[in-house]
């Protein structure tokens, strides 16, 4: 069973809340995986985020373009869409870890024995646009043990394997929100970590400034925004606001909100009674053409044709895998 996040759970003016909520993001389930002696598994690249936890025992992970790095029991990392080996040894040659949890219903896998045990939980993405949220962050995240991130993705982790062995009634709903708690949390965590060093809108959600014009784009996303006037709000000259905008996104602030805007009709353009006139000013266009236009350069077709183009509910199967 998978759940979808809801609107009414979010305030207007909390960017990644909504972001989740129109890129149709859902829980993708938890996998475990238990190992003793020597192994190592690779997995392909895949659209979504995993946030995993070693709970006992220690061993390494590969990541393309970067050096093996040793866990130990109590560590937590976040992967992105990349591709990535878990051994016992990076030595060691990996095999095809992914179709050992291929069977329906198959979350955990156990290698010899629990010498070593991780546990993971994903989100993945209804939208194409997953890039959107996967491409902000980086493609592997280690969270200090000591951290008060890894602590709180941690005690949820307990929580959701808890809850997954108890079969209790409800309990589809509660491993959902579990799952999609470790997500935020694992963001929050890549924030205060990295500080200004974060790149992508995500990043730019701590900065004071450029923070609090992502805030007004997605609170009031039907307002005529210019750079001028978003500049004034956050209290920066027009230039200076531009130049920082574009070093701590990665594009222009127009640029950012035709995307948000057009992200957001979509979603809304697959609700039932979806009216592409009320839509258009609901984001923000005041000509039903003009946000014709915005959408086919958008998406490559226009609006009436957005019930043909979205990307299919994923397959059972597909949301438990690595």
């Amino acid at each position: 069973m998978t759940m979808v996040l809801s609107h009414s759970s979010i305030t207007p003016s909390d960017p990644l809340s909504e972001v989740l909520i129109v890129l149709g993001a859902r829980s993708g389930g938890r996998t475990r995986l238990e190992a003793a002696g020597e192994w190592a598994l690779s997995f392909p690249k895949k659209e979504r985020l995993k946030l995993v936890a070693l709970l006992r025992g220690e061993c390494w992970i590969m990541v393309p373009g970067q050096v093996p790095q040793r866990l130990r029991s109590g560590d937590v990392f976040l992967l992105g869409s990349s591709a990535h080996s878990i051994a016992s040894d990076p030595k060691i040659e990996p095999i095809d870890g992914a179709p050992l949890y291929a069977e329906p219903g198959c979350t955990v896998v156990r290698l010899g024995g629990n010498d070593t045990v991780l546990m993971g939980a994903s989100i993945t993405f209804a939208a194409p646009e997953a890039s959107f949220v996967i491409d902000a962050l980086p493609g592997f995240l280690r969270l200090d043990r000591t951290s008060e991130a890894a602590s709180a993705v941690s005690r949820t982790l307990d929580l959701l394997d808890a809850e997954l062995g108890r079969g209790h009634i409800g309990g589809a709903l509660v491993t959902t929100r579990l799952a999609e708690v470790l997500v935020v949390e694992a963001i929050r965590a890549y924030v205060a970590e990295q500080g200004a060093g974060c790149v992508g809108w995500i990043g730019a959600l701590a900065d004071p400034h450029i923070g609090g014009a992502l805030r007004l784009m997605h609170g009031e996303i039907r307002h005529p925004w210019t750079v001028a006037s978003l500049a004034a709000r956050v209290g920066m000259s027009r230039s200076a606001f531009s130049a920082r905008f574009a070093e701590r996104v990665g594009r222009p602030p127009l640029d950012y909100l035709t995307q948000w805007r057009m992200l957001r009709a979509r979603q809304l353009l697959k609700q039932p009674g979806g009216d592409t006139a009320r839509i258009a000013l609901d984001v923000g266009y005041l000509s039903q053409s003009a946000f014709g236009h915005a959408f086919k350069r958008a998406f490559g077709y226009s609006p009436k044709q957005a019930s043909l183009h979205w990307m299919p509910e994923p397959a059972a199967s597909d949301l438990i895998r690595t």
